[in-house]
């Protein structure tokens, strides 16, 4: 349901939202988005925007050290299990395992997401494993969004996955990476978290799995153009740029993916 505007008033996209410079009141808190998922239009109205750094490089692929589904397999957990694979694909990279994930998400429970990781984090063998700060994305720049994929780490995107398991133009494999999905539409909500850790052409995205040693089985029809590499349920495949558009409804990287902290 869209809220009423003011009259005059113009409706403002997320993406735009994602985008724009926040408001920060002199001497305010420190405030920690995105507190769940989906995240409300006024935190991505809040949050601090990602901005370009050094370019990025015309195709680029982070492959994780293992692709696994941490736990997402068994419950309905997307927003942590990709942040195990973000931990796993990130620099440094790490191997948090299933059952921490799921424990840290039931000790974090319905508090500030955001706010826990970057605070509590993965704790394993006297270290914490932490999120830097969520900063958004404005997944509609091509250039933004590969030069933070390239640049920082994997970016955690809000998409609607209503067409993941049974779309004409491809589908998700759970567990078997190397798919591929164009055509999807737009209008379905936002239900699942995913995350990108590669982008170039299709072509060139394909090369970069077969030098994986993931073969990509590619249809016809896939448009050839700007894709993406997307990590969903325990796998990763390739989504086209329109499609990506489409279907995500926030993006978000952590600056830096991983903060290694000793505990004492």
């Amino acid at each position: 349901m869209i809220p009423k505007m003011p009259r005059g008033a113009i409706p403002v996209s997320r993406s735009q939202l994602a985008a724009s410079e926040p408001y920060r009141p002199e001497g305010g808190a420190e405030i920690f988005v995105p507190s769940e998922f989906p995240a409300p239009n006024q935190e991505l109205a809040t949050a601090q925007p990602y901005r370009t750094g050094g370019g990025a490089s015309e195709s680029f692929l982070a492959w994780p050290i293992e692709v696994g589904f941490w736990g997402n397999d068994k419950e309905s957990n997307s927003i942590w299990a990709e942040e195990g694979f973000a931990k796993a694909c990130g620099e440094p990279k790490v191997l948090i395992p299933t059952d921490l994930v799921l424990s840290s998400a039931r000790k974090c429970g319905s508090s500030n997401f955001s706010e826990f990781l970057q605070a509590h984090g993965f704790q394993m063998e006297r270290k914490a494993y932490l999120d830097g700060p969520f900063h958004s994305v404005d997944w509609t720049n091509a250039v933004i969004l590969n030069d933070a994929i390239a640049n920082v780490g994997p970016v955690k995107i809000g998409v609607a996955s209503a067409n993941f398991a049974s779309g004409p133009n491809g589908q998700v494999t759970p567990g078997t990476s190397g798919w591929v999905m164009y055509g999807l539409p737009t209008g379905q909500p936002e239900d699942h978290c995913a995350s990108l850790c590669g982008y170039g052409s299709l072509t060139a995205l394909v090369d970069l799995f077969e030098r994986r040693g993931v073969k990509v089985k590619v249809s016809s029809g896939m448009p050839t153009g700007l894709c993406y590499a997307m990590f969903s349920r325990g796998s990763i495949g390739i989504v086209d740029q329109q499609s990506l558009m489409n279907i995500t409804g926030e993006a978000w990287v952590r600056t830096p993916t991983t903060i290694v902290k000793n505990l004492s």
